[in-house]
């Protein structure tokens, strides 16, 4: 068993590098596959565990260097260029830059996500207890996110309405998921509207779309023959967005549909970053997702409304409710809905429910950097992926 998963994983290295060893015939490439240039095959599931989302998670070895390093991970994959357009006969897209250059200036200087003085007080209670309780907890969550899967896992996520941190959450979960595995996990952009995935995930231009891809996918394609046409991330991972950042054909059914069952043979996890409810494509996403995230605001109409998304999720043909999770996001760090009640009314469903606490960082919009994220934020991050991957993988 070992030694035949070595082979393949072998195999796909050498496709990744171009090597003539890959049999030009395989159609199929295993969900676990590494999109890495290095596989670990020694390592144990909670090797990874001081760290999360291409984030870092503390583990109370370091008193100074709170949030501020991480560690080294796989590198980002190469960015091959399209694929070559001309065996499908589609014209390649123009390269198209995610945000206007003239406007790139007005990012700013990226806040971290907690003050210094907090990152200076947790450094100094480290070295007064013990950390060996919250490295146990770190280990388990970890081993949760990097559950192994036999096809393709695709997590939705999407919201009642916009500007509750729909985008943001997909972003996150797309990047612990990548820290923390070692096979290929895309990040789908399913918003119909102009989403901002791209922006969150720090890609500068994007050229293939959707519907682009949906035209010339074939059963034919490698794994690298498909990353042609994707979008490396900068901390690693893979994006195909909806769009060019233009206004025109909105993202359709057939086409979420087309994508996401042809790219579930190359990508053991898929972050699909989906429109707002009621929308044709989320209500599509949330029936024949895995698993799902339901976004939504800390505020007593925001709990109210998702309460009603639940309901509707129960009545669905086969067990949504057992494969979804409720991410609470404050957009403020002076929120005062009382956390356990909400939590309570919304479990009454048998949801499992993350809070995500304000983060200076994410708040500020434009790329999100894991050196900059709160502890707060961060360890939010993978326990919400945690959950999600959980139920993901109960579903055959």
């Amino acid at each position: 068993m070992t030694e035949a998963r070595e082979d393949w994983q072998r195999d796909l290295l050498r496709e990744l590098g171009g090597s003539s060893g890959v049999a030009s015939g395989s159609t199929d490439v295993p969900a676990g596959a590494s999109a890495s240039t290095e596989v670990s095959t020694g390592t144990s599931a909670g090797a990874d565990t001081g760290t999360s989302a291409g984030i870092e998670v503390s583990t109370g070895t370091s008193a100074g260097t709170d949030g501020d390093s991480i560690p080294p991970t796989a590198p980002a994959p190469m960015d091959r260029g399209p694929a070559p357009a001309s065996r499908t006969g589609t014209p390649t897209p123009e390269s198209t830059p995610t945000v206007d250059p003239r406007l790139a200036i007005a990012l700013g200087r990226p806040l971290h996500g907690d003050s210094a003085p907090r990152r200076t007080g947790r450094a100094l209670r480290r070295l007064t207890s013990s950390a060996a309780r919250e490295v146990a907890e770190e280990s388990r969550i970890a081993r949760e996110v990097q559950q192994p899967v036999t096809t393709g896992r695709v997590i939705a996520v999407t919201s009642i309405r916009g500007g509750v941190g729909k985008t943001t959450v997909s972003a996150l979960l797309s990047r612990t998921f990548h820290h923390y595995r070692h096979d290929p996990v895309l990040a789908l952009e399913a918003d119909a509207a102009l989403g901002t995935l791209p922006v969150r995930l720090g890609a500068e231009s994007v050229r293939w779309s959707c519907a682009d891809l949906a035209r010339i996918l074939t059963p034919a394609m490698q794994l690298t023959d498909v990353t042609g046409y994707l979008v490396p991330v900068p901390d690693g991972g893979w994006l195909l967005p909806a769009s060019q950042g233009r206004v025109g054909a909105p993202l359709d059914v057939p086409t979420y549909r087309t994508v996401t069952l042809a790219l579930r043979r190359y990508f053991a996890v898929t972050v699909a970053d989906c429109e707002t409810l009621p929308g044709e494509v989320a209500r599509t996403a949330m029936d024949t997702a895995h698993a799902r995230v339901v976004v939504a605001p800390m505020t007593v109409e925001g709990v109210n409304g998702t309460r009603l998304v639940l309901d509707w999720l129960s009545r669905l043909p086969h067990s949504a409710l057992a494969t979804t999770v409720v991410a609470l996001t404050a957009n403020s760090p002076d929120m005062t809905l009382d956390l356990k009640t909400a939590a309570a009314h919304l479990r009454e469903t048998g949801v499992a429910v993350v809070p995500v606490a304000y983060d200076r960082h994410l708040a500020q919009g434009g790329p999100i950097r894991g050196t900059h994220l709160g502890k707060a934020a961060r360890d939010a991050a993978v326990r919400l992926a945690a959950e999600a991957m959980h139920r993901a993988v109960q579903v055959r």
